[in-house]
């Protein structure tokens, strides 16, 4: 039997489910995890806390996961308190729950494409309305466009990405003013996705500065969202986060499951949290080979997007970019496919994983 045939909803019929080839490969730089594992202090402090937290696995955890989201707070910094923060299961149950209080049937989202699918997906499977509004030709948004689109389509929620995915340009925070100021004109909220923050280029902003509370800013209808699955290469882990002015959290507690956020996952994320130095440690590193990834693909003649992010977004010659794929897979390198015409993404590995592509990379142009 096709699910199809079963009695699910009619606005999932056409949708296929979220997901990148998993292909087992000597050099996987498709998802845009950290290439560097979490180092062994902290291996061994983890295994201390998840056999302390097992202990009481026969009790519930903290309901609203108090202490984790004061670590969370603490590592943001800008003043943000326990109040201004909220934890999930990754940054998808996080964006999750915000459509399922702001969204919902009868109501309207957009977000500036190409960006995170998710955004989209997420927002129909909780039935609400998604609106494709357009970035530029070189993958920024244009605040008068955004402004407009928001003016015209009067949305609910309106996301943004920054530095974006799949092509790691940042968001200048005048941008995100002035969608501050449209969205507040019509009502709506406005998430900020900064997934890949931590990557970004010394100088590069984040709205976290424009929270209610922060150097004077006012903007009770801003959400920005991170995730500990990247920088602090703990993808394994599913931990995703908030910030946002309290009323938004106690917005959040509406729908959020009962003891959502295991016993086990929060002792992970605060055990991760005590090692900050170590684990951002690698993020130079990571840096660097998105540099050079993005530095050896223009000396190629590639057009080259600038990139925030720990992975780099490139055009193809010829424009076949499943053809180009299929070539790198052969070198055994397994890279991303977004299914952006004339297009690819990589993420940046470690030193060795970047030579194995750039090689295969130039015996497959």
């Amino acid at each position: 039997m096709d699910y199809r045939d079963l009695p699910i909803r009619d606005d999932l019929r056409e949708l296929t489910p979220y997901g990148a080839p998993q292909i087992d490969v000597p050099y996987p730089l498709n998802t845009n995890e950290n290439p560097y594992g979490p180092p062994p202090e902290l291996v061994a402090d983890l295994a201390r806390a998840v056999t302390e937290a097992a202990t009481t696995l026969n009790r519930y955890p903290d309901r609203d996961a108090t202490e984790l989201r004061k670590d969370l707070a603490d590592y943001l910094g800008h003043g943000l308190t326990v109040q201004n923060v909220w934890a999930a299961n990754g940054s998808n149950e996080v964006l999750q729950q915000i459509l399922q209080v702001f969204g919902g049937p009868g109501r309207r989202a957009i977000g500036f494409e190409p960006s995170y699918s998710m955004h989209r997906l997420i927002a129909l499977a909780t039935a609400t309305e998604w609106i494709s509004g357009l970035r530029e030709g070189d993958y920024t948004l244009d605040a008068d466009k955004a402004v407009a689109a928001i003016e015209k389509q009067r949305p609910n929620l309106v996301f943004l990405t920054s530095p974006n995915n799949p092509t790691g340009t940042a968001m200048e925070l005048d941008v995100i003013r002035a969608v501050l100021k449209a969205a507040d004109a019509v009502g709506a909220m406005v998430v900020v996705d900064e997934a890949y923050f931590e990557f970004a280029r010394p100088g590069t902003p984040s709205a976290l500065t424009l929270l209610p509370g922060v150097e004077g800013a006012q903007h009770p209808r801003l959400i920005v969202t991170r995730t500990m699955s990247k920088a602090f290469a703990m993808a394994g882990a599913r931990v995703g986060y908030l910030a946002a002015d309290p009323a938004v959290i106690d917005a959040l507690l509406l729908v959020r499951l009962p003891y959502h956020l295991s016993a086990l996952t929060q002792a992970a994320a605060r055990t991760a949290l005590k090692h900050v130095a170590a684990l951002l440690g690698t993020v130079d590193a990571v840096k660097a080979q998105r540099d050079r990834i993005v530095a050896e693909l223009t000396a190629l003649g590639l057009d080259v997007v600038p990139s925030d992010a720990n992975f780099v977004f490139f055009g193809v010659p010829g424009g076949d970019q499943q053809a180009l794929w299929r070539k790198v897979l052969d070198h055994g390198v397994l890279i991303r496919d977004v299914g952006i015409p004339g297009r690819l993404r990589v993420t940046a590995g470690t030193e060795e994983e970047t030579t194995a592509f750039l090689n295969a990379l130039k015996e497959s142009l």
